[in-house]
């Protein structure tokens, strides 16, 4: 890709938006068929050098940091020039340091779905290890992230990125309204836009954990993954939640032990402002994988499980560092939605196999992450409260790409899936 083309849509995608969408029925049985076995097997010895060879280079980092003051007194220069190296170390430590703790978070992510061991526990002491180091609660995530697998892109049974409808900005009647009706609601300033996506970006993470923010709204205002009597979990994973506040009660133990020998000052530029950074790139990918103005959502009269798995984006980010520090977490998205146990190192494999099947419903796009966050954070804005098969509308109220008025969808998915998809998601 060259240097102008990370501004622009890429060809995939421009292929899709403005294309009649025909829902899709391909089967579980046929993608499942597509896949070798061999890929399914989890090689511990494998998890555990990809983790200890992760820690290493989150080390790494962190010695860099150390270094910072050594290495501009070293280059020389004027004041004013050594004040701008310094700068763009401390920003290039925390952001590749943000990038080192959220590829932690998603090997966590791995062990959550059972993929880096055949037993159980040895997942789960890795998961609950990794998860805490960069302060996620990890079996309440667990268990909304698995329901969000069972649901993903069902409007009513789905956990995250949920999307507003036109009832919920107060907007005129599609049938009626005209562009300065969407205008006067919706239309703000690029600063504030920039403002929210911040916020977002940053903070929108540990607000969702905190109360649910973005989550599905069949939950009470205000729902948290720290509570264990959430509506969020079953009575029996109730010590499981417990467990996992313990966990992060160490940690921030562990913290404030860190802050009283060292101080704030070092605690916040060593740790919390890469872990600042972690939840940007992890809001990053996780939004993009799957909210795209050319992805549809769907109602329960049209959802099918495989649909839900099929409305994902593959994409390229940040390509090598992508790959090497986040475990093809948005690489082989798709791939990881119908087989969420198989290993992230054998992802790619899945991917290429399984994409003969899929054909056009293989969602890749190459268009350069950050333009791919801006697009979709500006142009999806909202839904219609009426209709099965939905796509995003910007706030102009117009959708990229629509369901084929001529097709009559009938749904296979549920039938073979039925029985397949417990297996496939736990």
């Amino acid at each position: 890709m060259l240097w102008y083309q990370i501004f622009s849509d890429g060809i995939e995608y421009e292929a899709r938006a403005g294309k009649p969408f025909v829902p899709p029925n391909i089967t579980i049985k046929e993608v499942w068929e597509a896949v070798p076995k061999h890929l399914f097997k989890k090689s511990l010895a494998k998890s555990l050098f990809y983790i200890a060879r992760h820690l290493l280079i989150t080390y790494l980092f962190y010695a860099f940091a150390q270094n910072i003051d050594l290495i501009v007194s070293s280059v020389g220069g004027t004041p004013l020039a050594r004040q701008v190296l310094k700068v763009v170390c401390w920003a290039a430590y925390w952001s590749f340091q943000g990038f080192a703790f959220a590829g932690i978070w998603c090997i966590g992510h791995d062990a959550g779905h059972g993929a880096l061991s055949d037993y159980g526990i040895i997942n789960d002491i890795i998961g609950l290890a990794l998860h805490a180091a960069v302060l996620t609660p990890y079996h309440a995530w667990r268990f909304t992230h698995r329901a969000h697998h069972k649901a993903t892109q069902s409007l009513e049974r789905d956990e995250t990125f949920m999307p507003f409808t036109r009832s919920d900005f107060k907007l005129p009647n599609g049938k009626v309204a005209v562009r300065m009706d969407y205008t006067e609601i919706l239309e703000e300033t690029p600063a504030f836009t920039l403002f929210r996506l911040f916020v977002r970006q940053f903070f929108g993470f540990q607000l969702y954990l905190l109360h649910n923010r973005k989550g599905n709204r069949r939950y009470p205002p205000y729902t948290s993954h720290y509570r264990p009597s959430s509506q969020l979990f079953k009575p029996s994973e109730r010590p499981a939640i417990i467990l996992s506040n313990i966990s992060l009660l160490v940690m921030y133990t562990l913290i404030s032990m860190y802050v009283k020998r060292y101080g704030w000052g070092n605690a916040m530029k060593y740790y919390f402002m890469p872990w600042f950074f972690q939840h940007n790139w992890m809001v990053m990918f996780t939004y993009l994988q799957h909210s795209d103005p050319t992805i549809p959502y769907y109602r329960k009269n049209e959802w099918t499980f495989v649909r839900g798995a099929l409305a994902t984006v593959d994409r390229p980010v940040f390509g090598w560092a992508g790959r090497l520090l986040l475990y093809n977490i948005a690489t082989d998205h798709l791939a990881h939605h119908f087989f969420s146990t198989i290993p992230f190192y054998n992802l790619p494999e899945v991917t290429k196999a399984i994409k003969p099947v899929l054909g056009e419903y293989y969602n890749y796009d190459s268009t350069g992450v950050i333009a791919a966050l801006w697009r979709s954070f500006t142009q999806c804005v909202f839904i219609e409260d009426e209709g099965d098969i939905l796509f995003y509308k910007n706030r102009y109220g117009e959708a990229i790409t629509d369901i084929d008025e001529k097709v009559k969808s009938k749904s296979t998915g549920k039938v073979d899936g039925a029985g397949q998809e417990e297996m496939i998601v736990e």
